[in-house]
C-alpha cells in the first residue's frame, strides 16, 4: 500500500472512515480506497469461505474423498 489517506469500515457504526478515527477494535483496513473499505465486510465474508473450503480440504486429506473446488 503506498502513502497517503488510508481508509477503514468500522464495525460498529457501519461508516467508511478516513483516516484511523476510531479504536482499532473496531476497524477493518487498512485499505487504499473509500470503496475497498466499503466492501470490507463482503471481502471478508469470501475469504473466510475460501479459507473455510481450503481446511476442509486438509481434513478430507488421506481420507479417500474427493476434495470440492
Amino acid at each position: 500500500m503506498t502513502e497517503g489517506t488510508q481508509f477503514y469500515y468500522n464495525v460498529s457504526t457501519g461508516a467508511v472512515e478516513e483516516g484511523q478515527q476510531s479504536s482499532g477494535t473496531e476497524l477493518m483496513g487498512p485499505y487504499a480506497t473509500r470503496e475497498e473499505a466499503s466492501r470490507a465486510l463482503s471481502t471478508a465474508a469470501e475469504r473466510n469461505k475460501s479459507w473455510d473450503e481450503e481446511n476442509q480440504d486438509w481434513e478430507d486429506y488421506g481420507s479417500g474423498t474427493t476434495p470440492t473446488s
